[in-house]
């Protein structure tokens, strides 16, 4: 018995790309492919059915409500039946819906009920790409392993129009479909998954960030330590998003119970004077981002030996020294070692933006994002945070957020300004 084609499922999203799906369709079908089609209401604007129809061999379908094609063969089956799912053109507005769990129509919900690969070929307008939510969604969607190629650097449909955004060439799309139904090799269980960032189109493309996270232990004997109370949830998102906006990350992070983000490089430290040091050995870097909550002093000479408790003697002496200040190094570096962005965290009690400001200046930072951490704010540990972003045009504060979103506010910026300073040059 001769082997069985493997079945692609197009999913044809609404965009003028829409047009490049007919190539697709020919170039996959001479591979030998079979290729059945699924269309949203908005792609019939740009390309017809028939058209599809035509170079699929198959019925083309486009309801989730007709009771002939859900009979016949429902959005449970056409999900199935695929050895693969591929979205080509994806708008912003169909990678929102598959970001967010949504099945209003047949294309997501064939979506949402597969359990086969998935591959996404962004299209849309620069503008939209680059916009934090749409590579929030782009992030979601690789994290919950969905692969996405491109989109391309190039003109757009629009007049004056550039940039990334062009859907990735039928060739292109084509081959890392072949990348991912290809036999495994011998000894495997399965293909190597496909992932392809779409990182030359993000905001953060080719920037190196370095983080720090987590508070920092400070040894006064081999079991006791002085520490603070910083869970690193406010540092971890940041890395995490400035991976997603296509950065590589270095997070130098102190001892927390945090997961590693995905797609960062983590050097894991105990104490201030290793936190430096790593940092300082990751340089050069564009961005340099201090949310770690350093103890600002050690014992001067820490025990080798527990120190014991005997009844007799009065509780023991400890000296304590000034830890280096890693952020005012960082930023008094000299030229091509200094990132061009240093951003600093004022983790406050009273008088928060007076210490901030004070703080930015003293510390040679460009930036300072400043808190309050008093115990009935909840904020030190907690999941949420108000800050405060603290910089030479003064001080702008932003509303209550989770630190996810507090994360992907501050890398946008991050990221628009590194442009700016790009483009000034």
């Amino acid at each position: 018995m001769s082997e069985r084609k493997k079945r692609i499922l197009l999913v044809i999203g609404g965009g003028i790309a829409a047009y490049k799906c007919l190539e697709l369709i020919r170039r996959a079908r001479e591979r030998g492919y079979a290729v059945r089609a699924v269309m949203t209401k908005a792609a019939a604007e740009f390309v017809t059915p028939l058209s599809v129809g035509a170079l699929t061999g198959d019925r083309v379908f486009q309801d989730l409500f007709s009771l002939d094609d859900e009979r016949e063969i429902g959005h449970i089956q056409l999900s199935r039946e695929a050895d693969m799912i591929v979205v080509a053109p994806a708008t912003a507005d169909l990678m929102a819906k598959m970001a967010g769990g949504h099945a209003d129509d047949l294309a997501t919900a064939v979506l949402l009920a597969t359990d086969k690969p998935v591959l996404v070929a962004p299209a849309m307008n620069p503008y939209m790409w680059r916009h934090p939510a749409t590579q929030r969604n782009a992030a979601t969607l690789l994290a919950d392993g969905v692969a996405l190629i491109g989109p391309n650097v190039g003109e757009m449909a629009e007049r004056n129009e550039a940039g990334p955004g062009r859907m990735a060439e039928p060739h292109e799309i084509l081959a890392a479909i072949e990348a991912r139904l290809a036999p495994a090799p011998t000894g495997l269980l399965a293909p190597p998954p496909l992932i392809t960032p779409p990182a030359a189109g993000l905001p953060l493309a080719g920037r190196h960030v370095i983080v720090t996270s987590g508070p920092t232990h400070e040894p006064i004997d081999p079991v006791r330590y002085i520490a603070n109370r910083s869970s690193g949830k406010q540092g971890h998102a940041i890395a995490a998003a400035a991976a997603a906006l296509g950065a590589r990350v270095t997070l130098v992070s102190g001892p927390t119970g945090q997961p590693d983000p995905r797609g960062v490089d983590v050097i894991r430290i105990e104490a201030a004077r290793d936190m430096l040091a790593a940092v300082k050995a990751a340089l050069p870097a564009d961005c340099a981002i201090f949310a770690a909550a350093v103890a600002d002093w050690r014992v001067a000479s820490a025990s080798d030996e527990k120190i014991k408790k005997d009844g007799k003697s009065s509780a023991p002496r400890l000296e304590l020294i000034e830890n280096p200040d890693i952020l005012k190094t960082i930023a008094h570096e000299g030229p091509g070692r200094r990132p061009s962005l240093v951003i600093g965290f004022a983790a406050e009690t009273e008088n928060v933006l007076t210490h901030a400001q004070r703080k930015r200046k003293s510390k040679g930072c460009d930036w300072i994002v400043a808190n309050d951490v008093s115990p009935e704010t909840g904020i030190m540990g907690g999941d949420r945070n108000t800050v405060h972003l603290v910089t030479a045009d003064g001080v702008e504060d932003w509303p209550e957020m989770d630190k996810g979103a507090v994360a992907e506010a501050l890398m946008a910026r991050a990221a628009a300004h590194l442009r700016t300073m790009t483009a000034d040059v």
